[in-house]
């Protein structure tokens, strides 16, 4: 069950982060820092329902946190549910790291063979 979520988890992240927009959004605010959704869609030249959206992939993952003060929301990143990410590459690399480890093995007990 536990695994499970984190599959959703990391599946969520990563359909946010897989779209440009919502990257450059996400660089932008990370770069900048917290910003107003009616400066956001000026940045990108984008109308405000599209930058709006976008702003909502990223929330649902966790991406991004909205603060709403009267009728302005800002949008600030949060990068803490990243650490997800990191660690599925982490494996990935662990699983290659592993693999390249059994070919020099093999390759190094071919070598003996052919003296």
């Amino acid at each position: 069950m536990v695994e499970h979520k984190k599959d959703i988890l990391l599946s969520e992240l990563l359909k946010a982060l897989s779209d440009n927009t919502r990257r450059s959004l996400l660089t932008h605010l990370c770069q900048h820092g917290q910003s107003r959704v009616t400066d956001l869609a000026k940045y990108y030249d984008m109308s405000l329902n599209a930058i709006s959206k976008h702003i909502k992939v990223l929330e649902k993952a966790g991406l991004v946190t909205r603060k709403n003060i009267g009728r302005t929301h800002w949008i600030n990143a949060d990068l803490s549910k990243v650490k997800h990410i990191e660690n599925w590459i982490k494996q990935l690399k662990s699983i290659w790291g592993l693999r390249l480890d059994k070919l020099d093995e093999i390759l190094q007990k071919g070598d003996g063979n052919n003296d």
